[in-house]
Parts: structure tokens; C-alpha cells; sequence
């Protein structure tokens, strides 16, 4: 029995509110506790179907929190380990990825339908792997997009022969990651599809439904895609059947408490007493709108209503339905709620098919639930009632499902193995260390400032950014380390650590970064001296790509909004003859006063879009991130170029450093040659 302590001082006693996921992390400890006595995990001690919340002794029960947990940096990868140890007789990990598939994973001619998202959903992503629904997950960390590596990874690993189809929640994080996998993988002769999930009819109007959020009615596509490729259907008729399960599928939520990142002390909203929020996100985002606390008629009114108005043209009288829980709302509440759900669906006239109730995607510890309809005809409803089996889904007997001979994963594809490695020349070598000690700079102060630009990211946002920059930075710098001590360029070390942040930050600021200082770093290359006009064009260059695969543009409140009046500067001051930094300096302070400028902007893409009127009089967090490495970055260069930092990169001639004085003899004359500076 001693053997259990490890978890049942972590999950004692019950508690409303403890996010699934917290639990799964909890029997990782016990796996580990059994595997050192060598005595076989005790499989009944595995979460269920549909957990109770827990908690660990001596918290207070007042505040919302994620409880279970060690370095919340780690969280993710934790709850997997957890999980996968839970759940071996469904699912395995995928080797250095961030996801699960099915266990034997791929499967001959069988098409590969991968979901994905950030973790903090559970059940959704990973607790739908398994015959009949889902083939494997990728998962990103709390609220935040995997990266296009992690996602390439499953992807690849789950190819059978017939392809893959990615489906995931409408979100820009999501949308650049997987899409620049499926390019990746489309590379590699692999088709791969993408089905989008844009259910929520709080996030835009009926003529705007292509941009409208992903929320729980996701259940729905997941299960005809999962449904469809069980079957042996082509990768065409997989993707044509999960965009119609998605086109005829409608979602309405409400929040009555915000959510709590793990390792944090305050929720990332908060609602009024005597109200709730509507229209909410599963990202930590409050609701479009607060109304008054309702009773569970009138909540119920309040659901069906909009939903019904939205019926699409044609539907028939027979919808599937699913009333979710978001994390911290008791069953028999919500079986209150679904009573008088069924009550109004049917005198409607409308007849509830195989409905459910219970936890398919939540959010945390949030307290909320969610009502979807998803408008029926005979293919769907067939697809809908076909049997699955997952550790969190159940339906029928599997055991009539076409079977699938098993495939060995492929290989991956190293790109550059063979393409040999350039000469490096020497001012880029030098240049190397100015990088890399710029990036510990820009750790350093997104470090200092991470909370703050968690609290301004969440007032229309899920308040990650600032542990996503962190998380990224870390990486980022880690690589130029390793970079560097290997005998790299400039080139290769900004390439190397944007490459690095983008596969461990994901989400919309780790793909964006990760491509800006790739792009830099492939502009500037390893052989030639980088000259101040080299960088400036550089900048731009990399901004360009930001602008190509994020969709946005100046006065969208992102990060845009201070890095191109950044640039334009940078150009300007280099190409009047200004070193390096001193052009950087000012531009810095260009885009210090745009980041503060962006209060006064509404955002118009992105996450926040839904509640844009919200975060009126607040500066955007990714241009307010920028504007701060901006700042610190100039430093490094200044010290640089002073002979007090690191050292020079130009043409590596020290007599062409400044004497700290800002003698103008130590600017460039204009050719390009930019001495100490890098």
C-alpha cells in the first residue's frame, strides 16, 4: 500500500476543480513509484472515463488553482507521461514529440486523422486516440499552439500510406503551425489535409463563420473523421466528411469562473458577483459580453435559442448534441441544465441524436459549459453512432472495425545532411558571440517582464505570452550556445536558435520569432561581415515573412505594429551612414513609443479579435514584447561597440571601434563596411 502514497497524497481529498490533466501528472508519480518496486501498476487507479476533480492537501479550496504539479514549465510533458502510462493499452508517445498515437501506432492504407492543440483541454486533444475516432495528438503547452516540428513529427510517424488529416480549433497559432507541417510533410510525399474547426458563434457573425473560433462542438468533426477513416475511406472522403460535420455544427458557451495557468496564484479573468460571462473561449478568455446569473431555465433559453436561429439551410429535425463542462461544473448541474435543453429542442421539433453530457474539451479549472448541435443528415448521423473506443469516448462494440495491418513509422528526413557546411569567415565567427550574448539579453528581459505581459496578453487573450516568449528565449539561447561553441556564423546562430525557439514556444509568438530570426539568419549567412545595412535589410526581410504567414498588417495590433516602424527606421539611420548602434538605439525608440501607441488599436486578427473592444487602452503584449528585445538588444550592440561587451564583427578591426566618446572617425563612411559593429 506504501507503494500508492505518491498518489493518493496528491489526489486527496476530492475537490471540485482540479483540471483532468492534473491528475494524469499524478499517475506518472505512481507509475514511477511501482516500476522501482518493480510491482505492475495497479490499472484501476487509472482515471476514468470521467474524472472528479482533485486536489492536494492543505491548499485552499477558495482558490482556483492548478494544483498538481512540479516545475510548471514541465507541465506538459508531465501530464503526457502520466497519461501514456494511464492509458499504455490505447496509446504510446511518440519519440521526441510533444503527442501520443495509437498504441502499434500507423496503420497501413488507414488515413491518419492527428488532432491537436494546446494542452489544458483534456480530454480533447489526447483523450479522443483510439479505434474509431482519433489516430493520434499532438499537444502544445497550456493554451498554446504545438509547433509545425512537434506536429510534423506525429504526422509523419502515423503515415500509413494514405495520408494524414490535421483538425484543430480555428486559432492563428494553430493555423501557421500546422499549416507550415503540412507543407513540411507535403515535402516529404506525404498528403496531408487540413480540417479547421469553427464552431462558435460568439466569436463572429454568421457571414464571418470561416473565422469564427474552435470550441467543443469539435467533438463532432473529430468523430466523423475518425469514423470515416476507420472505415477505409480515402483521404478525400475523410476531409470531405469532417468540413461538413464542421459547416453544419454550432457552439455556445458561458463562464461563471475564470481558469488559473499552472504554477500561478490568480485566474486570467475574473467574473462579478451576480454575473456570467457569454460568449466565452476556451483559452482563458472571458466571455464577448457579461450578463446577469441565470437559473437554469433561462440559462438553457439562453444557449438554444442562438443556436437555433443559426439552423443551416436544409438541416433536417435530427441534430447530435453535447452539452461539455469546461473543467470545474459538476455533472449533475449540468444534467439540470440538459434537462431543460431536451425540453426546448423538442419543442422546437427537433430530435436530440445520441446526445451527451460531460467533459470533451475544457479549459483548465474553468468554471462553464457549453452547448452544441450539430445538424444531421444520414451520412453524419451514421458516422456519429460508429462505434469508438478511446479512453475518454465510448460507443458500441469496436471489435467490428475494419482492422488495419500494422506500419513501421517513417523515417525522418534530415534536409541538410548532406548539403556539407559553408566556410565560416571570420568577422561572421565574431559576430557569432555579439548574437549570442543578444539573445541572452532578450531572455533576460522578457524573464523580468514575463508577468506583466501575461496580464496585458490576457485582457483579450489567454495570458501565455510572456511564458511563451520565456519558454522560446530559453531555447533560442540554448541553441546559439551550442551554436557558437560549435564554430558558427552569425548566420547559423540566429537560424539555428529562431529554429529552436519555434519548435519548443509553438503558438502564434513562437512560430512568428522562430521565422524573424531564421529569416535574419539566412539573410546574414556565415561568410561575409555584417554590416549594418546587411542587418537592417535583414530585419526587413524577416518582418516580410512575418507578414506572409501571420496575415497581418500595421494597425492589426500585433506585434507588427512595432516591428515595422522598427525597420523603417533601422533602414533609414543605416542607410544615411549611422553605425549600427547607434541606428539601433534610435529605432528602438521608435518602437518603444508604437508599442505604446497600440493602446489606442483594437486587434483585428489573432485570438484577441473576439474581444477586441476589451483591450481598447491596453498595449498589444507581442508589440510590447518586441519593443523591449528591441531595447536590449541595443544595449548589447552598444556595449559591443564600445569594446566593453562582447566583441567586434565587422572587419574585426579594433582601431575602427568608438573610444566611447561617439567619435564620428569610427562611423562607416557610407560603403558598408561596418567595423565593431555587428
Amino acid at each position: 500500500m506504501y507503494l500508492l502514497t505518491p498518489f493518493l497524497t496528491s489526489v486527496a481529498p476530492a475537490r471540485k476543480g482540479a483540471n483532468p490533466a492534473s491528475a494524469l501528472f499524478a499517475c506518472s508519480l505512481v507509475t514511477q513509484a511501482c516500476e522501482n518496486e518493480g510491482v505492475p501498476l495497479l490499472a484501476a487507479l487509472a482515471y476514468g472515463r470521467h474524472p472528479q476533480p482533485t486536489t492536494v492537501v492543505g491548499v485552499d479550496a477558495e482558490v482556483p488553482v492548478t494544483r498538481i504539479h512540479d516545475d510548471p514549465a514541465s507541465f506538459r510533458d508531465d501530464w503526457l507521461a502520466g497519461y501514456a502510462a494511464a492509458y499504455s493499452r490505447y496509446v504510446e508517445l511518440v519519440p521526441n514529440a510533444s503527442g501520443v498515437v495509437l498504441a502499434g501506432g500507423a496503420r497501413a492504407d488507414k488515413v491518419g486523422v492527428v488532432l491537436g492543440g494546446g494542452c489544458g483541454h483534456y480530454p480533447a486533444f489526447a483523450g479522443l486516440v483510439g479505434p474509431g475516432l482519433a489516430d493520434g495528438a499532438v499537444v502544445g503547452d497550456v493554451f498554446t499552439s504545438p509547433s509545425a516540428e512537434q506536429a510534423q513529427r506525429v504526422g509523419r510517424h502515423l503515415d500509413g500510406g494514405a495520408g494524414v488529416v490535421f483538425s484543430f480549433g480555428n486559432y492563428a497559432g494553430d493555423t501557421m503551425n500546422f499549416g507550415l507541417a503540412r507543407t513540411r510533410l507535403l515535402a516529404e510525399g506525404i498528403d496531408t489535409r487540413i480540417v479547421l474547426v469553427t464552431d462558435d458563434i460568439a466569436s463572429a457573425p454568421a457571414e464571418l463563420a470561416h473565422t469564427r473560433r474552435g470550441i467543443a462542438g469539435g467533438l463532432f468533426v473529430f468523430k466523423a473523421l475518425g469514423a470515416s477513416s476507420a472505415r477505409g475511406d480515402s483521404i478525400e472522403e475523410v476531409e470531405r466528411v469532417g468540413r461538413l460535420a464542421n459547416d453544419r455544427t454550432r457552439t455556445l458557451g458561458v463562464a461563471f469562473a475564470g481558469c488559473t495557468f499552472p504554477g500561478a496564484a490568480e485566474p486570467l479573468f475574473t467574473v462579478p458577483a451576480g454575473k456570467v460571462e457569454l460568449g466565452l473561449g476556451i483559452h482563458g478568455e472571458s466571455g464577448v459580453r457579461t450578463v446577469d446569473a441565470m437559473t437554469a431555465t433561462e440559462l438553457a433559453e439562453t444557449l438554444v435559442r442562438p443556436l437555433l436561429e443559426e439552423r443551416p439551410a436544409g438541416a433536417g429535425r435530427r441534430a447530435a448534441v453535447v452539452l461539455n463542462g469546461l473543467g470545474d461544473t459538476k455533472y449533475e448541474e449540468m444534467f439540470v441544465l440538459y434537462r431543460h435543453v431536451a425540453i426546448l429542442l423538442e419543442q422546437a421539433g427537433v430530435e436530440a441524436v445520441l446526445p451527451e453530457v460531460g467533459e470533451f474539451v475544457t479549459s483548465l479549472d474553468m468554471a462553464g459549459t457549453s452547448l452544441s448541435l450539430c445538424w444531421l443528415d444520414s451520412e453524419l448521423e451514421q458516422l456519429w453512432a460508429a462505434p469508438a473506443d478511446t479512453p475518454t469516448f465510448k460507443r458500441g462494440e469496436v471489435s467490428g472495425l475494419r482492422r488495419f495491418a500494422p506500419r513501421a513509422p517513417r523515417t525522418e528526413v534530415d534536409a541538410g545532411a548532406d548539403a556539407g557546411r559553408a566556410e565560416v569567415g571570420e568577422a561572421s565567427a565574431r559576430a557569432a558571440g555579439t548574437a549570442r550574448a543578444a539573445l541572452a539579453a532578450m531572455l533576460a528581459v522578457v524573464t523580468d517582464h514575463e508577468q506583466e505581459l501575461g496580464r496585458i496578453d490576457a485582457i483579450a487573450g489567454d495570458g501565455d505570452h510572456g511564458t511563451g516568449m520565456t519558454r522560446g528565449l530559453r531555447a533560442a539561447a540554448e541553441a546559439a550556445d551550442t551554436a557558437v561553441a560549435a564554430g558558427g556564423g552569425i548566420g547559423s546562430v540566429l537560424a539555428g536558435a529562431g529554429r529552436a525557439w519555434a519548435d519548443r514556444a509553438g503558438g502564434t509568438s513562437g512560430v512568428l520569432w522562430g521565422l524573424l530570426l531564421e529569416t535574419v539568419g539566412q539573410r546574414l549567412g556565415d561568410t561575409a561581415a555584417p554590416t549594418g545595412v546587411a542587418v537592417a535589410a535583414a530585419v526587413a526581410a524577416g518582418l516580410e515573412q512575418v507578414q506572409v504567414i501571420g496575415g497581418a498588417r500595421a494597425g492589426d495590433k500585433t506585434l507588427l505594429d512595432a516591428g515595422l516602424p522598427f525597420s523603417a527606421a533601422l533602414t533609414a539611420r543605416t542607410g544615411d551612414g549611422n553605425r549600427l548602434a547607434q541606428a539601433w538605439a534610435a529605432a528602438a525608440d521608435v518602437a518603444t513609443r508604437a508599442a505604446r501607441d497600440t493602446a489606442d488599436l483594437v486587434p483585428r486578427v489573432g485570438r484577441a479579435r473576439p474581444l477586441a473592444e476589451k483591450s481598447r487602452g491596453t498595449p498589444d503584449a507581442g508589440a510590447t514584447s518586441l519593443a523591449l528585445i528591441a531595447v536590449a538588444v541595443g544595449e548589447v550592440l552598444r556595449a559591443a561597440g564600445s569594446g566593453t561587451g562582447s566583441p567586434t564583427d565587422g572587419s574585426g578591426s579594433e582601431a575602427a571601434q568608438t573610444d566611447g566618446s561617439g567619435s564620428e572617425a569610427a562611423q562607416t563612411d557610407g560603403s558598408g563596411s561596418e567595423a565593431g559593429q555587428t
